[in-house]
């Protein structure tokens, strides 16, 4: 059976209008006044719209956009301006140098001690009526450059060292000891010829040592242990310095460098432990690509909250990362805007795919990403992660059950990403703490291999303004701020910045080689035939000019804080409990 359809009644409109007119006739007719009246006004408003300008034309649709997305610029303004900038896929062609370096084979590291030191060295461990004992601070890096200063200073006081003590309260909060890290019968026996060490102090006349517990100032001279620490090892015989985190000054005589280098890169050896699962996680990069890039991408909440920055996020970021911020109640009012300015803000992940795209890394390239918690989550590395989608990790690489004896201990983590990132083809970093500048002195030390640091303060002004310029613009002017910032020989003057990121005293010039590949010759670091060793015979990366345009020294303040013996700030007022500065600055 059918069903009938509804018919829908509509209004009668012309009959409609018809009545509202008579109906307004009448009364208008009825009442003349109200007739005038009603005409005056009439009059009125259309003499104002004759005279009055055309109201602005609004889009609509980009108003409501706005409103929706808070801080997005205006979609059609948009559209014109990415309509040009359009990242390609590929890096372009830009060849092999990407990855290694055409004058590499002319530089080496160099380290072995003179004759006269070496003679120095043995009488200095005829005295073992001095013990000298260190603990370290920081995360595991800030605690290799107190490791390293450790060895030095027992030189320079003529003391017998006991095995450094580790950071075991600190923000990392890492339970590890010496040995738990690193070989400690191997970084004995390879520095016997140097200083003297022992496992721990022996008990003399059947009664423990108690260490006289004292504070160096930083960036200590020589002069300064001899003047400072010396008299009081000679009285109380058993020293502890505690903190002992850049307690040395930057720069030493030649001998004392060198010897820095021999603890740094070769006595400190990490356990079989570490550096069989360390090697693990090279082998499954190596066998997914040729050549990969590490990248140390530091875009913790912690790190943003300590930087002071922006990154766009609205007020939630603001809320945030300023609770975080008040964990250091010395830190001062920031002024996100300055601190990009001088590029002490870390480049966010989209920044750094663009910056490696436009320095010719294709999306093929495979990325090992070195990071703890990422702020914003996947959300934030998404436009990384698209630029490249072969993205790693130690957790992607490994299974829970193969990380389970290093996943409780940050300080064991830190070192298998330490070892993927020296072992890398090309290492960026995106700040510049100790992992970063460890890894960069390392790096120059064997072979030179690429090493990028990013010059935040003139991408900084690139990235702004970006959706201005096409690609091909874009990407020439990452490729001409970034010279000087690529880890190559001699981009940054011997004795500028921290030595142990650019340990230019341990870095040898091969003058034979060079002069057979009719190059001109440099006057520093020529061939020293006194300290050239078969063992040390190691390649180093292609020169470029020294930059000052970001001078490793900008970010020294950040870490430069002076201390009297009673241990008290001078500089930074630092209080009981808080989490320290240059803590921070770790890894």
């Amino acid at each position: 059976m059918r069903r009938k359809k509804r018919e829908t009644k509509r209004p009668n409109i012309p009959a409609a209008v018809l009545h509202w007119i008579l109906f307004t006739r009448h009364y208008l007719v009825q009442f003349p006044l109200l007739t005038a009246f009603f005409g005056f006004l009439l009059l009125l408003f259309a003499a104002f719209a004759f005279l009055s300008p055309l109201p602005p034309i609004i889009n609509h649709h980009n108003h409501s956009s706005q409103l929706k997305n808070g801080a997005k610029a205006e979609e059609s303004t948009l559209s014109k301006e990415t309509s040009s900038f359009r990242v390609p896929r590929s890096g372009g062609r830009l060849g092999s140098h990407l990855w290694s370096s055409r004058s590499s084979k002319f530089y080496y590291g160099c380290s072995n001690a003179s004759e006269s030191f070496e003679n120095a060295a043995a009488d200095t461990r005829k005295n073992s009526d001095r013990y000298l004992l260190i603990a370290t601070s920081g995360g595991l890096n800030q605690q290799r450059t107190g490791i390293t200063d450790g060895v030095v200073a027992a030189y320079i006081l003529n003391a017998t060292l006991v095995v450094p003590k580790l950071d075991q309260k600190s923000f990392w909060n890492d339970s590890s000891d010496f040995a738990q890290i690193f070989d400690v019968d191997w970084f004995i026996s390879f520095l016997s010829k140097d200083v003297t060490i022992i496992k721990q102090l022996h008990a003399k006349g059947g009664k423990a040592l108690n260490p006289y517990r004292m504070r160096v100032p930083r960036k200590c001279t020589p002069t300064c242990y001899l003047t400072k620490v010396l008299p009081v090892l000679n009285k109380k015989h058993v020293v502890q310095l505690g903190k002992f985190d850049y307690r040395l000054s930057n720069r030493l005589d030649p001998d004392l460098q060198k010897l820095r280098c021999r603890v740094n890169y070769h006595a400190l050896k990490f356990t079989d432990t570490i550096l069989e699962m360390g090697k693990k996680l090279v082998q499954r990069m190596r066998m997914k690509s040729e050549h990969f890039i590490a990248l140390h991408l530091r875009f913790e909440p912690d790190m943003l909250a300590f930087s002071g920055c922006y990154f766009g996020g609205g007020e939630k970021e603001r809320m945030e990362l300023g609770k975080i911020r008040r964990r250091w109640k010395s830190l001062h009012a920031s002024n996100p805007d300055k601190e990009r300015r001088q590029g002490r803000c870390p480049l966010t992940p989209e920044e750094v795919g663009l910056m490696l795209r436009a320095l010719g890394f294709g999306s093929d390239v495979h990325l090992y990403v070195a990071s703890g918690e990422v702020y914003g989550g996947e959300e934030t590395l998404a436009p990384l992660k698209a630029l490249f989608p072969n993205f790693h990790s130690k957790e992607t690489l490994a299974s829970m059950r193969e990380l389970a004896p290093f996943s409780s201990f940050s300080s064991r983590m830190a070192a298998l990403d330490f070892i993927v990132c020296d072992e890398s083809d090309v290492f960026s970093t995106n700040n510049n703490g100790n992992m970063a500048k460890i890894l960069a002195g390392r790096r120059r030390y064997f072979g030179h291999k690429p090493t990028i640091r990013p010059n935040a303060k003139k991408l900084y002004k690139l990235f702004m303004s970006r959706h201005n310029k096409t690609w091909e613009e874009f990407a020439s002017r990452v490729r001409t701020h970034q010279i000087g910032f690529m880890g190559e020989p001699n981009e940054v003057k011997p004795g500028r910045g921290e030595f142990h990121e650019n340990p230019s005293s341990c870095i040898c010039e091969d003058s034979a080689a060079k002069a057979r590949a009719g190059l001109t010759l440099t006057p520093q670091n020529r061939l020293d035939e006194g300290h050239k060793d078969g063992k040390e015979n190691i390649n180093k990366n292609e020169t470029s000019d020294v930059t000052d345009e970001l001078s490793i020294e900008d970010d020294q303040d950040l870490t430069d804080m002076d201390y009297v013996d009673n241990g008290t700030a001078v500089k930074g007022k630092g209080l009981p409990g808080e989490m320290l500065l240059e803590e921070f600055f770790s890894d």
